[in-house]
């Protein structure tokens, strides 16, 4: 893989590395950074399912409907 930095994001990463950056080089800083965004996708992710199961669970009883198993298979293939 392969990615080309100039001008000032190309600067701003050679300060991160290095003896006076928070990194040795500039793999781990990229992999660093994937981690960090993947974490975030997973965060955003986990909340909307939370967000989700919060508004089910705070519907009335009287909303919910009776389904059998092959029900739920029948409409989770469409």
């Amino acid at each position: 893989m392969t990615v080309r930095l100039s001008g000032a994001l190309s600067d701003f990463v050679a300060a991160n590395i290095g003896e006076n950056g928070s990194y040795e080089n500039v793999s781990e800083y990229i992999r660093d950074l994937i981690r960090r965004d993947k974490e975030r996708a997973d965060k955003q992710a986990f909340d909307r399912l939370v967000a989700e199961v919060r508004h089910a669970f705070a519907a009335p009883e009287s909303s919910y409907k009776v389904v059998t198993a092959a029900e739920v298979i029948a409409r989770n293939r469409t």
